[in-house]
């Protein structure tokens, strides 16, 4: 067989190689595993903190989707992504959640989109933290129940583009604004008015870093721009006419709150999870 073709490309005609070659011996013995895993969950001899294990949670990310793929990434975004979920799986049973409403999430069309989503865009990355961020997307989607595919393919997409800078700047505007984003709801009519109330004095603490050498305001409004184009938070228009950066504030939005979230580390077994 010849080889040919980009790095992307060579390692998928490897992959096939691979597999061509592969003896029925050792795909017979791949289908007995794959047997076994089906029966331990439906025999209900699979223990919490194993289902994703059971499931084969990881061996999906390789399962052929159609797309090329680097197969260090998506090793790492798999084991990362089973490992979360396992403590997922023993925070939602201290919650008394049913062992098959587990197994259910795990085996749903939407989680599997995820899958398919994740895949893509580790195709994108070979920095771990990113792929990690990934694996915890899916794994809080499973803890929250809510693994709509077109929202997690957002979120896909931005833990992939978003640097730390940028999450650093969403974490802060969270810090800011999450009690005037939960009254938002209530007196929708005040929102913007309240953002515009307090941007002043969280832009001097903005100075403090600017004179401190930490950040630029290129930064600043870089990862502002990059947030707002995920729709994390939305500019304010400016009252009055001024060229400040100051003036032109930019209100958290519920999407970038959530996003947030769904890329924390799974709280620790008993906790509960967010």
């Amino acid at each position: 067989m010849t080889i040919t073709g980009n790095e992307v490309a060579v390692d998928n005609q490897m992959r096939s190689a691979e597999k061509q070659n592969q003896s029925p011996v050792n795909r017979l013995l791949e289908g007995a595993a794959s047997t076994a895993e089906t029966i331990s969950v439906a025999t209900g001899s699979v223990t919490i903190g194993g289902i994703a294990k059971a499931f084969g949670i990881a061996s999906r990310f390789t399962l052929g989707l159609g797309v090329a793929t680097l197969s260090e990434n998506l090793d790492h975004l798999g084991n990362a992504t089973e490992a979360a979920i396992s403590r997922v799986e023993k925070n939602l049973e201290a919650q008394c959640v049913r062992i098959d409403e587990i197994e259910r999430r795990l085996n749903s069309n939407d989680f599997l989109e995820g899958i398919k989503a994740a895949t893509l865009q580790a195709q994108r990355t070979k920095d771990k933290k990113r792929l990690e961020r990934m694996a915890l997307i899916l794994a809080n989607g499973v803890a929250e129940n809510d693994l709509e595919p077109e929202n997690l393919d957002d979120m896909m997409r931005a833990a992939v583009e978003l640097t730390e800078r940028d999450i650093l700047e969403l974490r802060v505007l969270i810090s800011r604004q999450s009690v005037i984003l939960a009254q938002a709801e209530k007196l929708p009519m005040q929102w913007y008015d309240n953002i515009r109330r307090h941007w002043q004095s969280w832009a001097i603490e903005d100075g403090t870093e600017f004179r401190n050498g930490k950040l630029s305001y290129f930064e600043l409004n870089s990862s502002r721009s990059k947030l707002a184009a995920f729709g994390f938070i939305i500019a304010i228009p400016p009252v009055g006419t001024t060229n400040s950066p100051d003036a032109f504030p930019y209100a958290l939005l519920p999407e970038g709150k959530r996003f947030y979230e769904r890329i924390q580390e799974i709280p620790a077994e008993g906790t509960g999870t967010k």
